[in-house]
């Protein structure tokens, strides 16, 4: 069974297993939030940073494993291996589209 992802976070999901940070402008929103392991990043720049750090540091790959839709947001389970303590984990990603655009995600367990 596949998993159907709305575009832009397919779009993420690629730009996290590629480590393609400049692809990141194609699926997040300009003013888009991002927060996860307790630190919250605002806007394309600081996401570029973000997505490069975590990607240098864990050298991770991030495998749907379910979503679903509540109220305003999608929610991905995914699958993470990487270079990290307890590899693989899966955690939780709360995205907020607007305008066919990520403008929030959160990641957590």
């Amino acid at each position: 069974m596949s998993i159907r992802l709305p575009a832009a976070i397919a779009l993420y999901v690629d730009a996290e297993n590629s480590g393609d940070v400049d692809s990141l402008s194609e699926c997040f929103a300009p003013a888009a939030s991002v927060r996860d392991e307790g630190r919250t990043y605002r806007g394309l720049q600081a996401i570029r940073e973000w997505k490069a750090e975590t990607k240098r540091k864990y050298n991770h790959t991030v495998t749907p494993l379910e979503v679903a839709h509540r109220e305003r947001a999608t929610i991905m389970k995914a699958r993470l291996d990487g270079d990290f303590p307890g590899s693989p984990v899966t955690l939780r990603f709360r995205f907020v589209l607007e305008g066919g655009k990520i403008a929030a995600l959160e990641i957590g367990t």
